[in-house]
């Protein structure tokens, strides 16, 4: 459990020079402040809760795992989950890792199918979402 822990320490501890360089890139485009904070929150859940919670995922693995996020992971453990909140993760999660494929630190290729992934699976989020609440 120790090294686990470790592991999960040092991966969060890392994973903030890349949600400092997203809130850059948000404050860029001249978001408001609340939906700035908005993003940070639901990167957090994904990056230091999600890819932390069954191992320790670096934040490069990240669209390796959003079908398991949307489909198994959100609806069932985040008891506040809703329509809303998946599309605004939706939202946040395509715009982080798009921030990351601009600063070479995610490959485009993997991005881009990830993404389309999660996109034509949309519907069934939704469906799925609805099953457990």
């Amino acid at each position: 459990m120790i090294d686990y822990d470790l592991k999960t320490d040092k991966n969060i501890k890392r994973n903030e020079n890349f949600i400092k360089l997203f809130e850059k890139s948000l404050k860029e485009e001249k978001l408001s402040e609340r939906t700035i904070n908005k993003h940070l929150d639901n990167i957090d859940l994904f990056i230091n809760d999600y890819l932390n919670h069954y191992d320790t995922y670096k934040m490069e693995e990240g669209p390796y795992h959003f079908y398991d996020f949307f489909s198994y992971w959100f609806p069932i453990k985040i008891a506040y989950s809703s329509e809303t909140l998946l599309k605004s993760l939706l939202t946040t999660v395509k715009k982080f890792y798009k921030c990351m494929v601009e600063n070479n630190l995610v490959d485009k290729e993997m991005y881009d199918y990830a993404i389309s992934s999660v996109n034509q699976n949309f519907d069934e989020f939704i469906d799925i979402l609805h099953q457990y609440k």
